[in-house]
């Protein structure tokens, strides 16, 4: 998969060190990826919620951060639409992503 907007991760991570060895191992899983659908994502990442379908929801850093990330899976990409605490993204209304 392609992951649109590394620079996100990498200056989230640069804020929250705690969160670096996460976020690079899922981009390292995401990026050899090659998911058709939500259910190819939960097969590699069983606590991840699928949301409309085509929005998920990874648990970073043992759920202390939440990582949403917009797929379209027909072109391969995946879109990082937010990266930020479990508290931020309680406030975050998710399906306007």
């Amino acid at each position: 998969m392609n992951i649109v907007a590394k620079r996100t991760l990498s200056s989230f991570w640069k804020k929250h060190p705690r969160a670096e060895q996460p976020l690079k191992t899922w981009y390292f899983i995401a990026r050899r990826a090659d998911w058709d659908k939500p259910s190819d994502i939960r097969a590699v990442f069983n606590q991840a919620d699928v949301i409309n379908g085509n929005v998920v929801v990874f648990n970073i850093c043992e759920n202390r951060y939440r990582l949403v990330v917009k797929f379209n899976f027909a072109a391969r990409v995946g879109f990082v639409k937010f990266l930020g605490s479990h508290k931020d993204y309680d406030s975050l209304d998710i399906r306007k992503l």
